[in-house]
């Protein structure tokens, strides 16, 4: 991928080691890359003798062979987020295993966890030890310009961070405290009485008797049907352009 000038910048355990000396076992290698890059990530693959699959055109294509695995990550599943060229653009340089890569940056990485509060897997500890880790260097401009419309979700984390951590409080810039609060303020002393319910966006099975027996907006199939570009699902086995 790297003599084709395919962009991506690797996630993960790799990232996360990357960013706070954690090192984990994982069992494959996430790459990040823009929806349009996929058919050509694909097809190098392919001609490395991987198999290749589209399991959702969403955020996901996959390729193996024997015991090697790769996830192409294009967003989050529930359509929110989307990597673009900028993501790319902000990685880190880095090296595994002797080969340079680009590592995704601590601030993208950060909000690619942002929705990840499932039964089964929170990312929360992984956030927190990413601002622990970061302390001073994070950009946070950029943040919460990622997190955009679902601050609330940057604002819980920072919550989590600072009763974790109550003496790094430093760690978390004093205008990014005063803008989240403030908004969080103004929410509960003129809230939107007609915002959409959005728990589905979080957990569609933790949330799902809200849609089916409640009635309550299901934003999750909205999100996932408006989110473009999405994969070609004829990716995993047409030849790239």
């Amino acid at each position: 991928m790297n003599e084709r000038g395919i962009p991506y910048a690797v996630s993960g355990a790799f990232a996360l080691r990357e960013h706070t000396g954690i090192c984990r076992n994982t069992k494959d290698l996430d790459l990040f890359l823009p929806p349009q890059d996929v058919p050509l990530a694909l097809d190098q693959l392919r001609k490395e003798g991987f198999e290749t699959e589209v399991p959702d055109p969403v955020w996901l294509a996959k390729a193996h062979r024997d015991d090697f695995f790769v996830d192409l990550i294009t967003g989050m599943s529930n359509g929110i987020v989307t990597v673009d060229n900028s993501w790319i653009a902000n990685a880190t340089p880095s090296q595994i295993l002797g080969i340079p890569v680009k590592v995704l940056a601590a601030e993208e990485l950060l909000v690619s966890k942002i929705f990840i509060a499932f039964r089964e897997r929170f990312d929360g500890a992984d956030i927190v030890h990413l601002i622990y880790g970061t302390r001073g260097r994070l950009k946070w401009n950029r943040v919460l310009e990622l997190v955009g419309e679902n601050w609330q979700l940057l604002l819980w984390a920072l919550v989590l961070f600072n009763y974790v951590y109550p003496q790094e409080a430093s760690a978390v810039p004093e205008d990014v405290w005063d803008s989240l609060l403030h908004r969080f303020h103004e929410n509960l002393t003129t809230p939107n009485t007609m915002a959409n319910f959005r728990g589905s966006l979080l957990d569609e099975r933790m949330f799902a008797i809200d849609v089916n027996e409640w009635g309550l907006d299901n934003l999750l199939e909205e999100s996932r049907r408006r989110r473009e570009p999405k994969i070609p699902e004829d990716a995993a086995s047409k030849p790239a352009a």
